[in-house]
């Protein structure tokens, strides 16, 4: 619970979250908050929501791409649809913003890295492919990508089909990482590259009334990653932190819909669970 002033990162406008954004329901996407209260009006460019069947976002046009990712995963999530690798700029973005190209990060060093995974996408072919928006990618380390942040995404998809379904909302935090041709701060077209990544996780067991199920108890995983090639070096669970650090971080407030109280709780704590 962050209650400060959220002012989104390199953002040239802010904006109280609007109502169509705080909805709370059922296996919605942004269901236990908007976390920079991203809004749906075009001047807000820095800080715009973009609202798709299989996740929302945050999409920042100065860096040209997300602030955050945030998708809801449940056991209907998970089928056997191939992955798609159809790489491709959004269409969606508002008339006369660029849109980051399939090939834009070739050469880089650095991988196009999916916030909202392709593996978390496989009930049907459409619902696959649009984890290949380049609107949910970000420049990551390959070591970073590949290795720590796909053993994460590996374990959290175990739980899903150990019975629960999850929250996830996940992004990148401020700028220069070291991909395997070395530091950059951008690539392709002003594409920033992040200094770190990030991600929480909200393990609730399968059922109805999601934010009502929410409590003091509730599991929430939360990391920050160095985006860099000495990720690989430890396991994904050495990266855990408090949801209170990430909020210190970014100045986002996460899990905003959910009661005060059940937030100091679950946002003070770092998860101690199983990581495997």
């Amino acid at each position: 619970m962050n209650t400060s002033s959220i002012v989104p990162q390199n953002s040239s406008s802010t904006a109280e979250p609007s109502t169509e954004t705080q909805t709370g329901t059922d296996n919605d996407h942004i269901g236990l908050g908007n976390p920079s209260g991203a809004t749906s009006n075009t001047s807000n460019s820095n800080n715009y929501l973009m609202v798709k069947s299989q996740y929302d976002l945050s999409y920042n046009n100065s860096k040209h791409e997300p602030n955050w990712v945030s998708w809801h995963v449940g056991s209907s999530d998970l089928g056997s649809a191939a992955r798609q690798d159809d790489f491709r700029a959004d269409t969606t973005l508002p008339s006369g913003w660029y849109q980051v190209t399939a090939s834009e990060f070739s050469g880089s060093g650095f991988d196009r890295g999916h916030m909202c995974p392709s593996a978390d996408r496989t009930s049907t072919v459409a619902n696959n492919s649009a984890t290949f928006l380049m609107s949910n990618m970000i420049p990551q380390a390959p070591n970073n990508n590949e290795v720590t942040w796909a053993n994460l995404e590996e374990y959290s998809r175990s739980l899903v089909t150990a019975g629960n379904e999850l929250y996830v909302v996940s992004g990148g935090y401020g700028s220069g990482g070291t991909g395997s041709n070395g530091y950059k701060t951008t690539v392709g077209n002003g594409v920033v590259v992040p200094a770190k990544t990030w991600k929480v996780i909200v393990v609730l067991p399968n059922g109805n009334n999601d934010l009502s199920r929410v409590t003091a108890s509730t599991r929430v995983i939360a990391v920050v990653l160095p985006n860099d090639q000495t990720t690989s070096s430890h396991p994904w669970s050495y990266y855990r932190v408090s949801v209170d650090s990430i909020e210190s971080l970014t100045g986002y407030d996460f899990l905003s819909s959910v009661p005060a109280n059940v937030q100091s709780a679950i946002e003070a704590s770092v998860d101690n669970g199983p990581t495997n």
